[in-house]
């Protein structure tokens, strides 16, 4: 009996603790909670926890089946190495045995050009008293000009191997290369998100999906309490308002609980409501209250969600 009755003094001291002139609030547990999605499509393969599970900040949850993406990486991958050749190939320019062939192909249309000069050189010298005579000539002069023009063209085609690629030829490759790496490095960031990782330490909540079912992007799979921050939400009337500023101590007591909690105000809403249903103050349940947040400094499963408790700001 003596200790039930030492029980009961404790309680109401801490529920009750005008004699410290400390202002008494009353509010519930809020717990910050955050719906956890993939931001890829797929089968979901594999979900690890269960609910209630506890949970660390990184720690993978879930995962997606990660074939189809991991065949978007190689062939990503496949098309980085074909452009970074192709542009080393470019800026390399042209290959010694390249540029040698075509000064061959020079000297080549050179001696054939001398020939056909020569040949129309004889012919011209050569009196022109028959039909056959002029078409002689004639025909030396052609083979002569398809001579020159073929060196031309050889000529031509010597200094494109000695000067090399063009350098918007080279820009392009360049600007293709970084196409293909980038696309590569959105193909991995895929294959990441393929898991899904706790965002911070805390609780599973709910399970809203099932191995084997399939999940969009964005779409909930679990919902997950955050163990930090957690904070309570209560209303101070406006006569109290200036005892009530950020950073103020409070201590914090759950209905039958001999527990003390401790935090500060954390938020002092600038904006005036009516006093919420939920809410008993010794005010009338019109008079116009301002929303307070305390944030706890040493929470533990003692404080759940909705939890009524008493908050006690101290001087």
């Amino acid at each position: 009996m003596l200790a039930v009755i030492a029980g009961a003094a404790l309680w109401l001291a801490l529920r009750k603790p005008a004699d410290t002139g400390a202002l008494v609030l009353n509010g519930s547990v809020d717990i910050r909670q955050v719906d956890l999605a993939f931001r890829v499509e797929g089968r979901l393969d594999k979900l690890l926890v269960e609910e209630g599970d506890r949970v660390a900040a990184g720690q993978v949850v879930a995962v997606v089946e990660k074939g189809y993406l991991e065949d978007a990486v190689r062939i990503a991958e496949g098309r980085v190495v074909a452009a970074a050749a192709n542009l080393a190939k470019l800026e390399a320019g042209n290959r010694p045995q390249e540029i040698a062939q075509a000064r061959a192909d020079v000297a080549r249309a050179e001696a054939a050009f001398a020939n056909a000069k020569a040949t129309y050189e004889r012919r011209a010298g050569i009196p022109l008293d028959s039909v056959v005579s002029r078409q002689a000539l004639d025909n030396a002069r052609a083979d002569m000009r398809q001579a020159e023009a073929q060196l031309n063209r050889a000529r031509q085609a010597l200094a494109l191997q000695e000067k090399g690629f063009r350098s918007e030829d080279i820009a392009v490759a360049k600007a293709q290369l970084q196409s293909e790496e980038g696309t590569l490095d959105l193909m991995r960031r895929r294959l990441a998100d393929a898991e899904l990782t706790a965002p911070a330490s805390g609780q599973v909540m709910t399970r809203v999906r099932e191995p084997g079912s399939m999940v969009l992007p964005g779409a909930t799979v679990l919902t997950l309490a955050l163990a930090e921050p957690m904070q309570v939400r209560t209303w101070v009337a406006e006569p109290a308002l200036g005892k009530v500023v950020p950073g103020t101590r409070a201590e914090i007591v759950t209905d039958g609980q001999a527990k003390v909690y401790h935090g500060q105000v954390g938020f002092v809403s600038p904006v005036a409501e009516f006093t919420p249903k939920t809410v008993e103050t010794p005010e009338l349940r019109t008079s116009l209250v301002y929303r307070v947040r305390v944030i706890v400094s040493d929470p533990d499963d003692g404080l759940r969600q909705g939890m009524p408790v008493t908050v006690r700001l101290l001087p």
